[in-house]
């Protein structure tokens, strides 16, 4: 009964580990069973997987602003500044 437990039902921190591993990739049907089932239970991991989504949205729109930003030629900065300097 004792292994039966530790296959279905998981300590938080391996659930925090498979959490972060969904943001990622494919989780076996296992691993997917075994969240689930820690959820059900855990309200703590499930706002962990809550937050952890809000995270990875929020990092994600900041990633594309990132890439909508204007790439600036770093040494013609540096010239105009020190020209703007000299005069």
């Amino acid at each position: 009964m004792k292994k039966l437990m530790h296959i279905f039902f998981l300590s938080c921190l391996k659930a925090t580990e498979l959490i972060e591993k969904k943001m990622n990739f494919k989780l076996s049907a296992r691993e997917k069973l075994q969240l689930r089932m820690h959820k059900m239970v855990c309200n703590a991991c499930s706002e962990y997987e809550k937050q952890s989504f809000i995270i990875e949205m929020g990092m994600a729109k900041q990633a594309e602003k990132e890439e909508l930003k204007p790439k600036i030629d770093v040494d013609s900065f540096k010239q105009s500044i020190l020209d703007k300097i000299e005069k």
